[in-house]
């Protein structure tokens, strides 16, 4: 290896690099979290093409509906990130997209309220390992300081469903009494065979990671893990218990488990809910189904740049921080007025302020978890805990509470402050500990370690005297 190849890559074409594996990695990536939060959020859709009393459902049997998917969703994370780290990821990956997309379209022939129940818990089951999968899977890739744009990218694919699915919801009403079927069941039937479509693709198309990416030149595959290691700091990629319990003992984590808490609870509440909302503004069924697409459409749109902007800056709790605080705006607007216009407009300023967070507090915890295993355990936990709010979620918005649902907007309110509180500790905690270690590492590099040292450091994770947080 020469010396230039050591050094690695020139900007230029580090930058083209990066942009090679974009190209291979983000559009099959996109297009499956697009389908898998449209295949799991449609039931709002449903929703409002008469689901409800089809299915004979009264008090909080829907409700119900929504929330056991969450408790199997939870389960499933940490052990589905650990056979992320097993297997091959198109091998997982497709599995379990194939499993819950067979889950939606059973969901279209159900006709009681255990049925319903039942697919969605299994929905659950199968889903629960994506999302975190996705997350860790990009933190294989690409360094921490790139990570934040690429995750933003992919959830936006995620907000954009909600766009799309409302559109779509739309146009599926049409087909209300084709073959027997109501027009809710066709919303699942045909959201579940495009996700069945793409669950071969992804099998074909997903790459493995770097040290196997048949589109990788040697020398680029070289530079890849060259630049992972150099961000890492060499830490173990080691398949080791001692690693995932390294995670699970780690209070940092905790503390974005409670962030992610804050920010989901909203995101599913809307994602969930808001073509109820609309719809009880005083708009009919079909138009709240048009009107719930912009406000998903201006959150993909500030998800990617204020993803962008942070990863530039390498600051994410400022970022989190004021989408928090526009989130709670929104919200405020939301159960403060009566006016269908500025609710309506409150709407918007929540999507703007829940959506981001997503991506950004994924990348935030990733990228302060060193070494992998650690890092996909720890990822998981923070998807777990988010996913808790989910739980709440499906009790937010209660029908007696319509159609201002002013208790429901004051319950996401106090989550998002919970989440803003943390994300001020955590801010303040990662600058504080990086001026300690490098007051206590002034003097000493990683170069001048012996080898028993290195070796013995490494095993520490993100606790390693050289290890910097992202603020």
């Amino acid at each position: 290896m020469d010396s230039a190849e050591t050094q690695g890559f020139d900007v230029k074409t580090k930058r083209r690099l990066l942009r090679k594996i974009d190209i291979h990695i983000l559009p099959i990536m996109c297009l499956i979290c697009l389908l898998c939060f449209l295949d799991r959020a449609n039931i709002g859709n449903a929703r409002l093409d008469d689901l409800e009393s089809d299915l004979h459902l009264v008090g909080l049997q829907y409700n119900d509906c929504l929330a056991i998917l969450f408790p199997f969703y939870i389960l499933a994370e940490i052990p589905s990130n650990i056979m992320m780290k097993h297997t091959k990821p198109s091998t997982w990956l497709a599995f379990i997209m194939f499993a819950w997309s067979a889950c939606i379209i059973g969901q279209g022939f159900v006709t009681n309220y255990q049925g319903l129940m039942a697919t969605r818990a299994l929905l659950g089951a199968f889903e629960g390992g994506f999302f975190p999968g996705i997350n860790f899977y990009i933190t294989q890739w690409y360094p921490r300081n790139e990570c934040g744009v690429r995750m933003a990218i992919i959830f936006s694919s995620a907000t954009l469903a909600g766009a799309f699915g409302g559109i779509l919801a739309r146009g599926i009403a049409e087909m209300s009494g084709a073959g027997g079927l109501s027009a809710w069941s066709w919303i699942f039937i045909i959201e579940g065979l495009a996700s069945i479509v793409v669950s071969v693709l992804a099998y074909l198309t997903i790459h493995g990671y770097p040290s196997s990416a048949s589109f990788l030149k040697p020398a680029e595959r070289y530079e890849v893990e060259r630049y992972l290691a150099v961000d890492s700091g060499s830490l173990s990629d080691d398949f080791d218990v001692k690693y995932i319990w390294q995670a699970l003992l780690d209070w940092k984590i905790y503390i974005h488990m409670l962030i992610c808490l804050g920010g989901f609870c909203p995101v599913y509440s809307f994602s969930l809910f808001l073509p109820t909302i609309i719809r009880n503004m005083g708009y009919s069924a079909n138009n709240a189904q048009l009107m719930s697409a912009p406000p998903y459409v201006l959150a993909c749109l500030f998800a990617i740049a204020g993803s962008q902007l942070a990863d530039r800056c390498r600051q994410r709790g400022i970022f989190l921080l004021g989408f928090q605080l526009i989130a709670i705006l929104g919200l405020a607007m939301l159960a403060a007025s009566e006016n269908p216009s500025l609710q309506y407009t409150g709407t918007v300023f929540a999507a703007i302020g829940i959506y981001p967070q997503i991506p950004l507090g994924l990348a935030w915890n990733g990228s302060n978890i060193g070494g992998s295993l650690k890092r996909a355990t720890g990822i998981a936990m923070q998807v777990m805990g988010g996913n808790c709010g989910g739980i709440i979620a499906s009790y937010v918005y209660l029908a007696r509470d319509a159609p201002r649902y002013i208790v429901g907007h004051s319950i996401l309110i106090g989550f998002v402050g919970l989440a803003f509180v943390m994300t001020l500790f955590m801010t303040v905690w990662c600058r504080k500990e990086n001026s300690r270690r490098d007051t206590i590492t002034r003097q000493t590099t990683i170069a001048r370690l012996t080898m028993e040292q290195k070796i013995l450091e490494r095993e520490l994770a993100d606790e390693v005297s050289w290890f910097r947080y992202t603020i």
